[in-house]
């Protein structure tokens, strides 16, 4: 797809991902071209590694948020990491992956900034955003949010520091989930009954196919 041929940008709805999600999220990220998990991960990550970052995402300490499409395939997932270590209680690190095909959609700037909100909403006062120097697209959508961007060779921190949450925060948040679950669960009765459908046409097909062969 060339610059001109891609989807202009436009509101997605982000919703947190659950344990249940894990399988789609492993999905997502083994379909990332080298260069892709190269700059997600800081170093070209193959599917063995992938899996064991995936199989140690903690959902009751971190939180991760995903832009579905109509076929409930994860396009987008952005990792929200609470920092514990000592001084750092207050800290989040921000991380996000977008399928090429919809990249110049703007996914991982709304992406951010759902995870700016919800850091401000449970007490965080700096988010951080580790990035490999090269990662132009990363640092702009820090840069853009009003990070202040240090560079250390082949890579760069951006810290980005949070306002205390407030009314709107807290309820602007609550509506986005609220949208982004009742959009997902639709969309998993369209395919649901789709299924349906499908099922039916086969056993009708199956019982026209047993008929013709029994004719004399």
């Amino acid at each position: 797809m060339t610059e001109t041929e891609r989807p202009a940008p436009s509101r997605a709805l982000i919703r947190s991902l659950d344990p249940e999600q894990l399988a789609l999220i492993e999905q997502h990220l083994l379909s990332l071209s080298d260069h892709d998990r190269y700059l997600r991960f800081g170093y070209p990550a193959i599917d063995e590694q992938i899996s064991r970052y995936v199989a140690k995402l903690d959902f009751g300490r971190d939180e991760l948020f995903g832009i579905f499409d109509a076929e409930l395939q994860l396009v987008a997932v952005a990792h929200l990491a609470y920092l514990d270590a000592p001084g750092q209680q207050h800290m989040a690190e921000f991380g996000v992956s977008v399928s090429p095909e919809l990249r110049g959609c703007g996914y991982g700037q709304q992406l951010f900034e759902r995870c700016v909100v919800h850091a401000r909403n449970h007490g965080v006062s700096r988010l951080i955003v580790h990035a490999l120097s090269e990662n132009a697209a990363m640092l702009k959508i820090a840069r853009n949010a009003g990070a202040s961007v240090v560079r250390e060779g082949s890579e760069s921190q951006a810290y980005l520091e949070l306002p205390p949450a407030d009314f709107g925060s807290q309820v602007g948040e609550l509506l986005a989930e609220g949208l982004a679950r009742t959009d997902y669960h639709l969309k998993s009765g369209v395919r649901q009954v789709r299924g349906v459908i499908d099922l039916m046409h086969e056993i009708r097909e199956g019982v026209r196919d047993a008929r013709d062969q029994t004719k004399p």
